[in-house]
């Protein structure tokens, strides 16, 4: 029996050693597509119209200079570092800022920060920082035991409750991913509790949390709405949050008609389910009452005399911080510092593109390849990877 067991460990031993590269391999694989794909992409757009469209009549003029390639180059660089080791592209993109602008543009640290986004970092750093003290004080989960206590036992309603909340805190500001970090570990609990499928749980909050991503006062909302200005395409700030929530919701919609005809609403055998516990919810007190209060005073301060977030957020977390001096340093390390660094570093260096002419020439490029769905896949691409990294 102990050379048996013997032999099945060195076999196991043997299979693990011959599974574990596997991983990596599929990464490679996965990077040097993307690193292909990025490459032909270039290509396209830096040779313009005659691979795509020969008939297409050459202009020279918007063909890209060695000073509008180089950097080009750079942010397709940075986009495949990030993607193969854990590191912050905003700061590769201030590094990359520094570097392009001093040495190659001969511009100055202050023309390099000319187009610094000081206003988006302050919304970020204030929205993060009170929002991660409402976390470690209990206002958050107040806030969601007093949403499911409202559903009175009918669980398939929770993922909608999920989604509303989700969706109220990006319109306040919080970006995405720190709504959808503050909502998951009360959301997939409550997922098991109730037996709902925990990925429909976790889509439907990440649809909520992209649902009010657009919102008047929320970092992207008030992006776009500028971009879209500048560009000549005037659109109201309420159409476009109406927007982007009608698209979330109806993709909830559907989310839950393909579980419901896969079977899969219910992460249990035979469809039982447990009943939410919901006498646990207690009453707010102390420091969650005056954060609901501030709360409330953020929603007059922004949406009724149009006050900046970010500062506002910043006072009433000082408020709470002064309440609770004790756990300030642990409230300054609930600030989102990744997404600013990310934020700051990529639209520093895309200004300088743009001060560059490579996203005009870009734009024309991709008009001259004459092929729409491909020029939207172009920009689809280098947006996303903006905005996920």
């Amino acid at each position: 029996m102990t050379k048996t067991e013997h032999r099945t460990a060195v076999a196991a031993d043997q299979t693990r050693d011959n599974d574990a590269p596997r991983p990596t391999r599929r990464r490679r694989i996965l990077l040097a597509a993307a690193a292909g794909f990025a490459f032909l992409a270039l290509i396209a757009l830096v040779l313009g119209g005659d691979i795509f469209n020969p008939s297409a009549t050459p202009q020279p003029e918007h063909s890209m200079t060695a000073v509008q390639i180089i950097p080009l180059v750079i942010l397709v660089i940075m986009f495949i570092v990030a993607t193969k080791w854990p590191l912050n592209i905003g700061v590769m993109g201030l590094v990359a800022s520094f570097g392009v602008g001093y040495f190659m543009l001969g511009m100055t640290d202050k023309q390099i920060l000319e187009e610094f986004p000081a206003s988006i970092v302050v919304t970020i750093i204030g929205v993060t920082y009170f929002f991660s003290m409402a976390q470690r004080n209990g206002t958050i989960d107040i806030i969601v035991q007093t949403c499911v206590r409202l559903v009175r036992g009918k669980t398939m309603l929770l993922p909608w409750v999920f989604f509303l909340i989700a969706a109220a805190l990006t319109s306040l500001g919080t970006f995405s991913p720190a709504a959808v970090a503050l909502l998951a570990p009360a959301a997939i609990g409550f997922a098991y509790e109730s037996r709902i499928h925990p990925v429909l749980m976790g889509a439907f909050i990440i649809n909520g949390a992209h649902a009010g991503g657009f919102s008047p006062l929320s970092v992207a909302g008030v992006l776009v709405h500028d971009i879209a200005l500048k560009n000549g395409f005037p659109i109201s700030q309420g159409a476009l949050f109406i927007a982007s929530f009608a698209i979330n919701l109806i993709l909830s919609v559907l989310t839950i008609v393909l579980f419901a005809l896969l079977g899969r609403l219910r992460d249990g055998e035979g469809g039982q389910h447990a009943d939410v516990d919901t006498a646990r919810t207690s009453r707010p007190h102390g420091q969650q009452i005056l954060t609901l209060a501030l709360i409330a005073v953020m929603l007059v301060c922004t949406l009724g005399f149009h006050l900046p977030i970010g500062f506002v957020a910043l006072s009433a977390g000082l408020l709470l911080a002064l309440v609770n001096i004790k756990e300030h340093q642990t409230f300054i390390g609930g600030v989102s510092w990744s997404t600013v660094l990310l934020v700051a570093g990529m639209i520093t260096y895309v200004s300088l593109l743009q001060h560059v002419g490579v996203i005009d020439t870009l734009a024309e490029q991709a008009l001259a390849l004459g092929a729409p769905l491909l020029v939207a896949l172009l920009s689809g691409t280098l947006v996303g990877e903006q905005g996920e990294r």
